[in-house]
């Protein structure tokens, strides 16, 4: 029998009590390890740089450097650094500065331990994750700046693709659901980067919902 997969997880918040609980929390769970902690985006980013970790967890809000900041030094370092942050509700105005400052997956405080542990899961394998309710009250705060246009930018084909890279299929997957080579999928997704100006997965999700492509 295989061994389950363990993430090595750093954990970055100013408030000591949430810190030592979801890193207790994790501690427990046989499939994730907290290899450091960080209070500020600064100590985030030296515990990054010496420590060996697959995923991190982002507060926001964070003295000396704030998560935002801590998150688009550690990706302009690494474009492949996989960070999830960490909200409190009320924090709609910061959700666009975190995607375009590169993390991977959004979840709010309140998330229980399961979903935090799926969230680890899902980015480190290569996805994004968004918490459900995170995504309701995104929903909401777009209804009125939605652009409604979207097909004068995306082709059908293009839309087809980007419904299904918000469900969270590979582009391998995506080729077999619409049989096309996975490579003419990566042109697909390539071109739609372009056209939307989006960097990464997380960009396009919100694009998607913004423009009424994707609903949850």
């Amino acid at each position: 029998m295989n061994a389950k997969k363990s993430y090595r997880v750093i954990l970055a918040d100013d408030h000591a009590l949430f810190l030592s609980g979801l890193q207790g929390l994790l501690s427990r769970r046989p499939e994730c390890e907290v290899v450091g902690t960080a209070s500020d985006g600064e100590e985030c980013l030296a515990l990054m740089e010496r420590t060996g970790h697959d995923v991190v967890l982002m507060d926001i809000d964070m003295p000396v450097m704030d998560g935002i900041q801590a998150t688009e030094c550690a990706v302009a370092r690494n474009p492949d650094e996989k960070i999830i942050t960490l909200s409190m509700h009320g924090d709609d105005e910061f959700y666009f500065r975190m995607v375009e400052a590169g993390a991977k997956g959004f979840i709010l405080k309140s998330t229980d331990i399961d979903e935090v542990v799926t969230a680890i899961r899902t980015v480190c394998d290569g996805g994004t994750y968004f918490s459900q309710e995170l995504l309701r009250n995104l929903v909401g705060s777009l209804k009125s700046t939605r652009e409604g246009r979207p097909g004068d930018v995306l082709s059908e084909r293009e839309k087809e693709i980007l419904l299904l890279i918000c469900r969270g299929l590979s582009n391998q997957e995506i080729g077999e659901r619409l049989f096309i080579s996975k490579r003419t999928v990566d042109k697909h997704r390539a071109n739609i980067l372009e056209k939307t100006g989006c960097r990464n997965t997380a960009n396009l999700v919100v694009w998607a919902i913004k423009n009424g492509i994707a609903e949850i």
